[in-house]
C-alpha cells in the first residue's frame, strides 16, 4: 500500500534525531519487517482504539491487514526537524507512508494526489484515502478555516502546471483527474457538512465560482458531464427537506414527535422552526422544562403548564422578566420566541395577579402533591425516554463536537444539537432529585426509589446510557443518598440492581467499566456524551496542533476516530427494543420535567424528609 505522508524524511535522519524524539516523549525505532506508523502514547484514550472481536467499529486505516496482529511492534518515530513537508517510514520491507505531518495547503494536496475516484475504487489504497479524507474533512477547522479551504480548492481546480512539449495529452489526463478529485472532495464535505454549510456566505460564493468554473471547462473536458449533473444535484439537495437523515423519517418517530402531542420537532431546515428547551419557571424555586419548537406561542405554553401543574390556564399569564426584575405580560397570540422577547429573559407564569401559581415548595403544598410517576409502567417510561434522547442523538452532526471542542468563532447555531443533549442529561439528573425529594410520603419515596431504579436498568437495556447514566448519578447526589431512613426500606433486589447500574458510573481506569459494556452493545445506542467530550477535549488540549508549523495530522486522526463513534451509534435506527406504551401521559411525564434548580431548597427539603440526627 502505497500511502505517502507529510515529511519525507531518511533513516539515517532518524537515527541522527533520536535524542531529540526521546525528549519529545515520542520513541523512535528502526525496523525492515514493519512499517514506521507515528502515534501518541495517550493509553487514557486508547479505547478507542482498541480492538473488539465482538464489534469493530474502530478503523485502523494506517495498518496493514498483515501487520495487525503485530500493532505492540509497530514503530513510532517523529522528525521535528525536518524542512521538507512528507515523512515516510524506515521499513524497507513495505515501503508504505502515512500521514504525519505538514502544511494546511502540503496535506490537501496529498489529499488530492491520492483520492480515487469512482471508477478506481477497486484499488487497495482506496479504503484508505477515504479514510484520510474523512479525516481531513471532520478536523480540519482545527488548523485552517473554511475560508483558507475554499480558496485552496478552487486554485487546485483552476491551476495550469507548465509541461515538457511531449507530455501534453498525459497533462490534460491529469488536469482532468485533478479537477474531478477536487469535486469529489467538495461532494464529500457537503454530504458530510448538510446544513453546517448553508447559512456560510463563503461556501456559497465558493460553490458559485466553482460551478461556474466547471460550466466553463465543460467544452475542453466533456468528460466532467457526469460530475457536475452528480455536483448539482447535491446542490439542489441541501435547500430540500430530504436533507434529514432516513432515521430521523421513521414512523414511530414522527408520531411520538408530532406537533399535536406538543413534543419536540426534528432539526430539518423545513419552515423556520428548531427544537428548543424551553424553561419556564412556576415558583421561585423550581421550573418546567418543555421540549417544544421555536414557533411555540404563548396560548399553546400555557396549556402545556396548566396540563402538567393541573392549574386552569384561563387563570395564567405568560411574563418575562429582566435581570434588574422588571416584568412584562406577553399576549397570548404572540410567539414565545419572538424578536421582541429576548432570550436572556426569564419566563414565567403567574397568575393574574402576578403571583406564583405555586408556592415555594418548602411550604406544606408540597405533602399534598400528587406523584404521577409511580402510575406509569417502569418500561414505558424508559422507553420514552430513549425514544426522546435517541431523537435528540440522532440530531447531532459528528462536526459538533469539533466545533465544541476548538471553540470555533462560528454562532452557537452549529452546536445547538449537542447543546441541547447536554443540557437535556443535566435535567434529567435534576429531575430525578426533585421528584424524590418533593415526595413527602415515606412509603411513596421508596416505591420512587425502586421506580427509578428499573428505569435506569431499562435505558441500560435500551442501549440509552446517555438516561442510565443521569438517573443514576441523581440517586447518588449528597441530598438523595443521605435519606437513609427511605433507602433502607428499598427492598435488597432493589439495591443489588443499583449496586450493579452503580458500577458502569466508577470513573476509575478511566471508565472502563463504561466503556466496556458500551463496546459490546451493537449500534443504535445513545453514549454518555458528557464523558466523549472530555475524550476529544483531552485529545486537543493534551496534544500541540503544530509542530514546527507543521500541522500535527495524527492528533487530527485521533480526533476525527473519536467522533466518529457518533457515526457508528448512528448507523442504524431504533427498533422494537424501545417501544412502550405510546400514551399522552407518559409522553407528558418525560417531556415536561419538573425541576428544582436551586441546591439550597433541595437540601432543605431533603433534612424537612429526614432531620439530621
Amino acid at each position: 500500500m502505497d500511502q505517502r505522508a507529510a515529511t519525507l524524511v531518511d533513516a539515517e535522519k532518524d537515527e541522527e534525531g533520536g535524542d531529540d524524539e526521546e525528549e519529545d516523549g515520542i520513541s523512535s525505532h528502526s525496523s525492515c519487517s514493519s512499517s514506521s506508523v507515528l502515534t501518541f502514547d495517550v493509553p487514557y484514550l486508547r479505547y478507542i482504539d482498541d480492538d473488539d472481536e465482538e464489534e469493530d467499529w474502530s478503523s485502523l486505516p494506517y495498518i496493514d491487514e498483515d501487520e495487525e496482529g503485530d500493532e505492540s511492534e509497530q514503530e513510532k518515530r517523529r522528525d521535528s526537524s525536518s524542512e521538507e513537508y512528507y515523512s515516510c517510514s524506515s521499513s524497507c520491507a513495505s515501503g508504505r507512508y502515512v500521514v504525519v505531518s505538514g502544511t494546511p495547503l502540503k496535506i490537501l494536496e496529498h489529499l488530492l494526489s491520492d483520492l480515487r475516484l469512482d471508477d478506481q475504487r477497486e484499488a487497495p489504497e482506496s479504503r484508505e484515502s477515504e479514510l484520510l479524507l474523512d479525516d481531513f474533512l471532520l478536523t480540519y477547522l482545527v488548523f485552517m478555516t473554511t475560508t483558507d479551504l475554499c480558496q485552496a480548492l478552487l486554485g487546485h481546480y483552476s491551476s495550469k502546471r507548465v509541461c515538457s512539449q511531449g507530455q501534453a495529452p498525459e497533462e490534460g489526463k491529469e488536469a482532468l483527474y485533478r479537477k474531478r478529485k477536487v469535486l469529489h472532495l467538495v461532494s464529500h464535505w457537503t454530504r458530510l457538512y448538510k446544513d453546517f454549510l448553508r447559512e456560510d456566505e463563503h461556501i456559497k460564493t465558493f460553490m458559485k465560482t466553482l460551478s461556474r468554473c466547471v460550466l466553463e471547462d465543460l467544452y475542453e473536458f466533456p468528460s466532467l458531464e457526469k460530475d457536475m449533473k452528480e455536483f448539482q444535484k447535491l446542490l439542489r439537495r441541501r435547500h430540500t427537506v430530504d436533507e434529514c437523515p432516513p432515521q430521523q423519517k421513521s414512523k414511530p418517530m414522527f408520531q411520538q414527535l408530532s406537533l399535536k402531542e406538543n413534543s419536540l420537532l426534528l432539526r430539518c431546515p423545513q419552515a423556520d422552526a428548531k427544537k428548543v428547551l424551553c424553561r419556564v419557571y412556576v415558583s421561585a424555586d423550581s421550573y418546567l422544562c418543555v421540549y417544544t419548537h421555536s414557533l411555540l406561542s404563548v396560548a399553546e405554553l400555557l396549556r402545556i403548564v396548566g396540563q402538567k401543574m393541573d392549574r386552569p390556564d384561563e387563570e395564567m399569564v405568560l411574563v418575562t422578566q429582566t435581570s434588574t426584575g422588571e416584568r412584562t405580560v406577553l399576549q397570548t397570540g404572540q410567539c414565545v420566541y419572538s424578536e421582541t422577547v429576548a432570550t436572556q429573559n426569564k419566563l414565567m407564569v403567574c397568575r393574574r395577579d402576578l403571583t406564583h401559581i405555586m408556592a415555594p415548595l418548602t411550604d406544606s403544598e408540597l405533602s399534598r402533591r400528587t406523584v404521577r410517576l409511580l402510575g406509569i409502567n417502569t418500561w414505558d417510561m424508559a422507553a420514552a425516554l430513549t425514544q426522546l434522547d435517541w431523537t435528540l442523538f440522532n440530531s447531532i452532526h459528528e462536526q459538533e463536537l469539533v466545533y465544541s471542542t476548538v471553540s470555533c468563532s462560528t454562532g452557537g447555531s452549529h452546536r445547538e444539537g449537542l447543546s441541547v443533549l447536554l443540557q437535556r442529561c443535566n435535567e434529567v439528573q435534576q429531575w430525578v432529585m426533585s421528584e424524590v425529594l418533593m415526595c413527602a410520603s415515606l412509603n411513596k419515596r421508596v416505591q420512587l426509589l425502586k421506580k427509578f431504579i428499573k428505569i435506569a436498568a431499562h435505558c441500560k437495556a435500551q442501549r440509552n446510557l446517555n438516561s442510565a447514566f443521569a438517573i443514576i448519578m441523581g440517586l447518588n447526589t449528597a441530598a438523595v443518598s443521605r435519606l437513609n431512613i427511605t433507602w433502607e426500606k428499598v427492598p435488597g433486589k432493589f439495591k443489588k440492581i443499583f449496586s450493579e447500574l452503580e458500577l458502569i458510573t466508577d470513573p476509575s481506569l478511566n471508565h472502563k467499566a463504561y466503556r466496556d459494556a458500551f463496546r459490546k452493545m451493537k449500534p443504535p445506542k445513545i453514549p454518555f456524551m458528557p464523558l466523549l467530550l472530555k475524550d476529544i477535549t483531552f485529545i486537543h488540549e493534551g496534544n500541540k496542533t503544530f509542530h514546527d508549523n507543521l500541522v500535527n495530522f495524527q492528533k487530527l486522526h485521533m480526533i476525527a476516530d473519536t467522533v466518529r463513534l457518533i457515526r457508528h451509534c448512528q448507523s442504524d435506527q431504533l427498533g422494537n427494543e424501545a417501544v412502550g406504551s405510546d400514551s399522552a401521559e407518559v409522553r407528558a411525564s418525560v417531556h415536561y420535567l419538573h425541576i428544582i434548580d436551586n441546591q439550597q431548597t433541595l437540601f432543605q427539603l431533603s433534612h424537612k424528609l429526614e432531620p439530621r440526627a
